[in-house]
């Protein structure tokens, strides 16, 4: 995890919730928001 993916979950967790514009598709398939809930990619919807 580089800083920019630690900051996007980091203000995914403050927000409360997961969708996310990035183009890192393998990395936030495997990371995990509130310890359990997916992120939800606008990009690749």
């Amino acid at each position: 995890m580089d800083f920019a993916d630690a900051s996007l979950v980091l203000l995914a967790e403050h927000l409360e919730h997961g969708r996310i514009l990035s183009t890192d598709k393998r990395d936030f398939h495997t990371y995990r928001w509130k310890q359990n809930k997916p992120f939800e990619n606008l990009l690749f919807l």
